[in-house]
C-alpha cells in the first residue's frame, strides 16, 4: 500500500517571517504581525484538516480575496462620496 501524497501548504504566499521588509512601512508590518498570529493560533485550534477545509487553496488565496473585496468597497464609497 502506498500512501498518497497531500501537497497541501496552508502557508503559501504568505510572509510569516517576522523581520520587517525594507519596503514595508511600519504600519503594514505591525498589520502582518498581528494577522499572522492570528491565522496560526486558528491553525493550532482547529488543526490541519479542519483549516484545510475552511482555506482549500491556502490562506494566501484567501486573503488577496479579502482585499480585493475591501478595494471594491472602498471603491464604490468614493464614489458614492463625489
Amino acid at each position: 500500500m502506498t500512501k498518497k501524497q497531500d501537497n497541501y501548504s496552508a502557508f503559501a504566499e504568505v510572509n510569516l517571517s517576522n523581520a520587517r521588509s525594507e519596503n514595508e512601512s511600519y504600519e503594514d508590518y505591525r498589520k502582518r504581525l498581528k494577522q499572522n498570529k492570528d491565522i496560526l493560533k486558528l491553525y493550532s485550534i482547529v488543526g490541519r484538516d479542519v483549516f484545510k477545509e475552511m482555506f482549500p487553496e491556502g490562506v494566501g488565496e484567501a486573503l488577496k480575496t479579502i482585499d480585493a473585496e475591501a478595494e471594491k468597497t472602498n471603491a464604490e464609497k468614493l464614489g458614492e462620496a463625489k
